[in-house]
């Protein structure tokens, strides 16, 4: 029997109404970094609710994946969108050219860290590894005007680097070296320390080649599993860098 959308969105949003704490969680809305509202659901309680949506549709085919995805995506709170990702994490088979432009049309609404990482991190890296031509779609976001898809595409390389493919992943990176943007520096640094873990020496190369002019908190992080001495003597020529150009 065809899955009806609506009435199932609606269980599922009065099932995380019910675990929602009165009155949200203020700290918990503060670290989420987004100003789409919270219900202040622990990740054990999102937990909960994934599997029991999961145990009771385990035949879910792709496009009702998809229409509940969306329908869930257009509510108001975090848990909703955050239920959204993992409809299509969760879908593996569902994330073809329909789930891309799905995701790709969250991007720009996924404010704040949470639902950012989540929803790059999870459906879009797997579907950028899984299919070539979309590396080519995240490259592009590297010059996006909106900075949350900027991050983004650094958190879509996830799959890439988990599998140690990096030379995709270094050639975005490279892109935004020099970014502005606070979350966006941050972010590179967050993937070269993963690319270090992958292969320590072409990382160290790699940010010896690009040091002069790096952001502070992007050295500070993607040496996090360095040797101390690295990391000092990268600071020190990022900062004569820094002097020459003054």
């Amino acid at each position: 029997m065809p899955l009806d959308v609506w009435v199932e969105r609606q269980k599922i949003v009065g099932r995380l109404r019910l675990l929602a704490r009165p009155g949200g969680d203020p700290k918990l809305q503060a670290y989420l970094g987004s100003p789409v509202p919270s219900l202040g659901l622990s990740i054990p309680q999102m937990r909960t609710v994934y599997r029991e949506v999961d145990e009771s549709h385990p035949d879910l085919r792709a496009q009702e994946a998809h229409l509940l995805a969306a329908a869930l995506w257009s509510g108001e709170t975090f848990e909703e969108k955050l239920f959204a990702i993992h409809l299509l994490s969760r879908h593996a088979e569902a994330l073809d050219d329909r789930a891309w432009s799905l995701a790709d049309s969250w991007v720009d609404e996924a404010t704040g860290w949470a639902l950012s990482d989540g929803l790059a991190s999870g459906p879009i890296s797997t579907m950028v590894r899984a299919e070539p031509k979309r590396f080519a779609e995240i490259l592009r976001w590297t010059r996006a005007e909106h900075f949350w898809r900027r991050r983004a595409s650094t958190y879509a390389l996830n799959e890439l680097v988990r599998a140690g493919e990096l030379d995709k992943p270094f050639r975005l990176l490279e892109r935004l070296l020099y970014d502005e943007e606070f979350w966006v520096q941050r972010a590179v640094g967050t993937w070269l320390r993963e690319c270090w873990k992958k292969d320590p020496k072409r990382t160290e190369a790699f940010l010896r080649k690009h040091v002069k002019g790096l952001p502070p908190v992007t050295i500070t992080v993607a040496t996090e599993r360095a040797s101390k001495a690295l990391r000092e003597e990268l600071r020190r020529k990022r900062k004569v860098a820094g002097k020459k150009r003054s």
